[in-house]
């Protein structure tokens, strides 16, 4: 493991772009540690040895905390890497960065509120890649749009800072249906689940544990029916979003609108499946809200965003805000 120059070298720069680019402002005990693992040739050797797929430092970091490590400095990540290694190697191996950000919902609505109003009917909200659902349920949460009184009354309440004048909706849409695909769909209800989810909140981000934590709770009451829906719970299925997206634009009701929703998660595809995807998109007839740190543009080619740590949120390849990676922020073009 790790006797490969070009890989080491690879995984020095990845840890180290992590460091710089998502961690930095974030999270200062993830920067440590991957600031660490850039400049270590022991941890870089362990870490190459991983499929490509599976060395991004989040996941790496959040299997080990979920088997024990504490969040200390890099000298307590270093000896916990070293001494139970092939035990975190397997959590790696079996598990994925399935982050449910809830907070991302509130960079979202905007552009929710937009095809409602243009549309003027209820919504059948569609994600790929929605792990528990949390995303799913936008309608059930509430909102803060720098300070003003909530918009919206369940939880968790959302907080948000905004320029350039969003078009924020006065009522939240409706959401009449909604559903998903996942290659590997969370129950939020599991204890154990619940702890990976847990786990992918990075190290001294209390507000997102307390958001992701009401909003299971959300899920939960959803399910059991403490919360009336008409749309009720998600369905989500099990598969490829290429293979399985057009089964549930198809599936959704007649007279409601299709909208197809990412966020964070076509980075996790290779250009030829993204390209794929768009194409499928623009075939559907749906709506579709894109949040990813790329847009894809006419040519269904994705593009990288011009501003570091930032998301693009896009309507129908339209570039619309560029967004903060967990909702927090939204600057609108």
């Amino acid at each position: 493991m790790g006797n490969d120059p070009t890989t080491d070298d690879e995984v020095a720069a990845l840890y180290d772009d992590y460091a710089q680019r998502w961690f930095t402002g974030h999270s200062e005990v993830y920067r440590q540690w991957a600031l660490g693992i850039a400049g270590s040739t022991t941890l870089r050797g362990l870490v190459s040895g991983l499929p490509s797929p599976k060395r991004q430092p989040n996941l790496v970091f959040s299997a080990a905390r979920f088997h024990g490590c504490p969040d200390e400095s890099f000298p307590v990540l270093q000896d916990y890497l070293l001494t139970y290694w092939e035990e975190i190697r397997r959590i790696v191996m079996e598990r994925a960065t399935q982050t449910n950000e809830v907070g991302r919902c509130a960079t979202l609505i905007p552009a929710l509120g937009m095809v409602a109003t243009q549309e003027e009917r209820p919504l059948a909200l569609i994600e790929v890649g929605p792990s528990a659902g949390l995303c799913l349920l936008p309608d059930l949460y509430s909102y803060s749009y720098d300070g003003a009184a909530p918009l919206g009354t369940g939880s968790p309440l959302l907080r948000c800072s905004t320029t350039g004048s969003p078009p924020l909706p006065r009522h939240l849409p409706e959401i009449a249906w909604r559903a998903g695909v996942d290659l590997n769909p969370l129950d939020g209800t599991d204890p154990e689940t619940v702890a990976w989810l847990r786990a992918l909140v990075w190290p001294g981000q209390h507000d997102r544990l307390e958001r992701l934590d009401a909003a299971l709770l959300t899920l939960a009451a959803l399910k059991d029916g403490t919360i009336p829906s008409s749309a009720g719970a998600p369905l989500i299925l099990t598969g490829d979003l290429n293979d399985r997206i057009s089964d549930l634009v198809d599936a959704a009701p007649k007279d409601k609108v299709p909208v197809v929703m990412n966020s964070a998660v076509l980075a996790y595809l290779d250009e030829p499946r993204r390209a794929l995807f768009a194409e499928t998109i623009a075939g559907l007839g749906c709506r579709w809200i894109s949040n990813e740190g790329f847009f894809m543009d006419l040519e269904n080619r994705s593009r990288q965003g011009n501003v570091a740590s930032f998301f693009t949120l896009a309507l129908d390849r339209v570039p619309l805000a560029h967004a903060g990676q967990h909702g927090a922020e939204l600057h609108w073009l």
